[in-house]
């Protein structure tokens, strides 16, 4: 009778571990779900391969448009992969004019 008892409490608590793992999965994926939704900005483009490419004109490395650094100077509009890049062109343009 003991072992008959042991198996149905052990059975029992494998269901209840699996369906909790199974809900606690759909609350996790809904979570990221929402997170994933609430942030993709409303006039950002679906496809990936829309995104438009921009070049570091120190660096020249190439990034996406959304994630480059941009920096507005005589009119132009120009993006840098990082801080260290953008102030690295400011000071470099600074030389130029102090020695022009």
């Amino acid at each position: 009778m003991t072992l008959i008892v042991r198996v149905l409490r052990f059975l029992f608590w494998v269901v209840v571990v699996s369906w909790s793992v199974a809900l606690l999965r759909r609350l996790v994926q809904r979570m990221v779900q929402n997170a994933t939704q609430s942030q993709a900005p409303v006039d950002a483009p679906k496809d990936a391969m829309t995104r438009k490419l921009v070049r570091d004109p120190v660096c020249g490395m190439h990034m996406a448009e959304v994630l480059a650094l941009p920096l507005r100077q005589d009119g132009e509009l120009l993006h840098f992969c990082s801080a260290a890049c953008r102030d690295k062109y400011v000071n470099a343009t600074r030389k130029i004019a102090a020695t022009g």
